[in-house]
C-alpha cells in the first residue's frame, strides 16, 4: 500500500459523505487506502460508510467504542495506516488528487526526505473557487538532517505552519508528541527533521474549505486554534529550538537564546494579532481589548490590526461591559439610558452586544411603576456624570448606575 489517507470523524455525516464522494474521483496511479476513524458516533455514520465500501472505495473502517476526544481519534485513524506514505484529511477538506499524486512521486524519487510539507488553499466550495493561501513558498525548498538554524529562520521570515504534509508513516508513528502545550505542527516538524530531509513544496495539494456546500454559513474549523492558540505557537518554536539544541546543532549562548526568544515572540504577537481581527470580527471586544493591550505593552502597538480598531474600541468594550453586567444580575427589568443623543443606536449596540431581549430598554423612568419597583428592577446609564446624582437622590444604589467614564476610562489604547 502507498498511501493511507486518515479521516478521524465524529457525528459529522454529511461532512463526511461529501468528502467520499470527491474521493470517488481520486485516480491515483498507485494502491491507497482511506482510514476512517469512527470517535462513536450516534448519527447514521457507520451505515454511509458501508455505503461507500459497497460503491468499491478502498476504506478501512474502525469505530471507536466511546468518543474519548480528538487525539485519541487521530491516533487510532494513524496507527491503523498500512501505507508507505500518511496524510492527514478533516472530514470537511479536500485533497488536491493531480498534485498528492505529484507528491508521492517525489517522496519516491527522495527516500531520504521524511515529510513533503506544503501550503494549502482556502477553499470556497459553493463557488468552486481557491479564495487565498494560507502561507507561500517561493520555490521548493529541501532542509538536509538536523539543519535546525536554516528551517527555523524558515519558519520565522515566511510565518509559516508546517500542518499539511505526507509523511513516511514509519516518521509519524515516533512523532506523536508532544502535542498539547506545544504546537503538534512544530514539534512534529522538528522530530521529522531529526530522522530526515524535510521538504517544502510550493504548489498546494491540500484545500480548507472555508465556505461549505453543507452548512455555507457554519464557523471555519480551527477558529479556537486561531484565536486562543498564541502560546501553544510559540511553545511549538521552543520545542522545534529545543530539539536543535539537544543535537548540538543551534547554538545556546545567551546572546543567542536571546535572539531566539525575541524572535518566537514576534512568531507569537503576530498571531495574536490575527486573534484580535477574529475576536473583533465576532463582536467580542473585551478580548479583542485585552490583546491589544498585551500587544501594545510588548511594543507591538503599531501592529495592523491594533491601529485599525484602536478608535473604536473603547466605546464598544464600554457597551459589551455594560450589556454584560445587566444580564449577569437577577431581577433587572429595565435599561433606562438618561439622556442619550441616540438611544436607539445605542440600545441596537446594546441588543447586539448580549443584553437579554426581555430587559427593556428605555430613554425615561416608565410611568405607573412605584419607586420601589423602579429602584429595584432598574439600571441606568447616564449620558453625563451629573445626572448621577439625581438618581441617588431618589435612591437608586451607586453599583446600578452607569456612566461613559465608568466603562471606558480604564480602557487604556
Amino acid at each position: 500500500m502507498k498511501l493511507s489517507i486518515c479521516i478521524p470523524t465524529y457525528n459529522r455525516e454529511a461532512y463526511l459523505r461529501n468528502a467520499l464522494e470527491y474521493c470517488q474521483d481520486y485516480a491515483f496511479s498507485f494502491p491507497y487506502e482511506i482510514v476512517i476513524s469512527d470517535n462513536a458516533s450516534t448519527d447514521g455514520t457507520e451505515a454511509m460508510v458501508a455505503e461507500f465500501i459497497e460503491r468499491g472505495l478502498p476504506i478501512r473502517y474502525f469505530r471507536r467504542e466511546t468518543n474519548g476526544g480528538a487525539t485519541p481519534n487521530q491516533i487510532n485513524a494513524f496507527q491503523h495506516a498500512v501505507g508507505e506514505y500518511t496524510i492527514y484529511l478533516a472530514d470537511d477538506d479536500l485533497l488536491i488528487a493531480p498534485e498528492v499524486e505529484n507528491v508521492v512521486r517525489y517522496l519516491d524519487e527522495n527516500p531520504d526526505v521524511v515529510a513533503a510539507h506544503a501550503p494549502w488553499t482556502i477553499y470556497d466550495e459553493v463557488q468552486d473557487l481557491d479564495l487565498s493561501q494560507f502561507y507561500a513558498v517561493a520555490a521548493d525548498r529541501r532542509f538536509e538532517r538536523r539543519d535546525f538554524f536554516e528551517l527555523f529562520c524558515f519558519l520565522f521570515e515566511g510565518h509559516i505552519f508546517p500542518e499539511i504534509a505526507i509523511v513516511r508513516s514509519s516518521a509519524m508513528r515516533s512523532a506523536w508528541v508532544p502535542r498539547e502545550l506545544c504546537f503538534y505542527a512544530f514539534s512534529h516538524l522538528a522530530h521529522f527533521l531529526d530522522m530526515g530531509a524535510v521538504t517544502f513544496l510550493k504548489t498546494p495539494f491540500y484545500r480548507s474549505v472555508a465556505v461549505s456546500k453543507i452548512a455555507p454559513s457554519r464557523q471555519q474549523a480551527g477558529f479556537d486554534d486561531v484565536v486562543t492558540s498564541w502560546d501553544r505557537y510559540r511553545g511549538g518554536l521552543e520545542y522545534f529550538l529545543h530539539i536543535g539544541a539537544k543535537r548540538g546543532v543551534i547554538d545556546m549562548s545567551d546572546e543567542s537564546r536571546i535572539a531566539y526568544d525575541q524572535m518566537c515572540r514576534h512568531f507569537m504577537m503576530v498571531r495574536m494579532g490575527v486573534a484580535i481581527r477574529f475576536w473583533f470580527a465576532r463582536k467580542d471586544y473585551i478580548k479583542a481589548y485585552e490583546l491589544c493591550a498585551r500587544m501594545i505593552f510588548a511594543g507591538h502597538g503599531d501592529n495592523v490590526e491594533v491601529t485599525k480598531i484602536a478608535d473604536t474600541l473603547p466605546a464598544m468594550v464600554g457597551l459589551q461591559t455594560l450589556a454584560g453586567k445587566v444580564a449577569a444580575m437577577t431581577g433587572i427589568d429595565r435599561l433606562i439610558l438618561d439622556g442619550m443623543t441616540d438611544p436607539e443606536m445605542v440600545a441596537e449596540l446594546l441588543q447586539d452586544l448580549g443584553l437579554p431581549a426581555e430587559v427593556a430598554i428605555v430613554s425615561e423612568e416608565p410611568a405607573g411603576l412605584s419607586a420601589e419597583e423602579l429602584i429595584e428592577g432598574s439600571i441606568v446609564f447616564v449620558s453625563e456624570e451629573a445626572r448621577r446624582d439625581h438618581y441617588l437622590a431618589k435612591g437608586y444604589r451607586p453599583t446600578v448606575i452607569f456612566s461613559d467614564l465608568d466603562l471606558t476610562q480604564h480602557v487604556l489604547l
